[in-house]
């Protein structure tokens, strides 16, 4: 028996017999880095993005050191533009400037930045906070790389944020103006036309509301300081 056991173990070792070493105790070869990444690639062609997006971040997080890895860093950020995930995508482009501020993608990824944060704006009754950081991403895009393709785009795209803005800022003097607090309207109608010149339509609806509201502030002041002083005389003739 002990002859026999002796045998098989010299046959594992020494012959072709080995190979069932590496059935059981070698682990089976994975798909590489690169295999994964056009893979990733495939299926942002097919429009899987959120199956292109799984791959690039398994790259990001599991191959830190790979030459593909900057690829999938933006290759993610644009899987959650086009799955219109459009906050994870703006915080993604953000994480991809932060890490690679001098790369040639700069350009494209403040403008998609700009584009991610408008789009995540669902809501004309929701706080602009988004939009009005997607209006400075635009400007920077102007501002820094003004020969690039992005910048034309960029003035686009920065026009439609400030006609977003402008359209919440008339949303909220209209809610003053329905409410007769036409103070408060005339101030918000005002500012809505010195800010926002550039946006044809809203500045010239403000402007007749702005008129509006002055003339029913004033109206209202007149009408209260009347009733204040007819309410005087009647107090006096209670006294006589």
């Amino acid at each position: 028996m002990h002859k026999i056991v002796l045998s098989l173990l010299m046959c594992l070792f020494l012959t072709g017999c080995g190979g069932l070493i590496d059935n059981y105790f070698v682990e089976t070869p994975t798909d590489t880095v690169q295999e994964k990444f056009e893979a990733a690639v495939e299926s942002m062609q097919n429009k899987e993005y959120g199956k292109a997006a799984e791959y690039f971040t398994d790259i990001k997080d599991n191959y830190p050191f790979s030459p593909y890895v900057v690829e999938s860093e933006l290759g993610l950020a644009d899987a959650m533009y086009l799955n219109e995930n459009y906050l994870e995508a703006a915080d993604a482009y953000r994480d991809f400037e932060n890490l690679h501020p001098r790369h040639e993608a700069t350009p494209y990824v403040l403008l998609q930045t700009a584009r991610s944060l408008r789009l995540s704006y669902r809501s004309i009754d929701r706080a602009s906070t988004n939009v009005q950081t997607a209006s400075e991403y635009a400007t920077r895009v102007i501002n820094e790389y003004p020969e690039t393709e992005y910048a034309k785009l960029a003035e686009e795209e920065l026009r439609l944020s400030r006609k977003l803005l402008a359209e919440r800022e008339v949303f909220i003097g209209n809610v003053y103006y329905k409410m007769g607090n036409y103070e408060a309207a005339w101030n918000r109608y005002t500012r809505i036309v010195k800010r926002y010149p550039d946006v044809k339509e809203v500045h010239d609806y403000a402007k007749k509301q702005a008129e509006s509201s002055f003339i029913q502030y004033r109206k209202n002041n007149s009408e209260d300081i009347r009733e204040e002083r007819e309410g005087s005389w009647k107090q006096l003739f209670k006294w006589l």
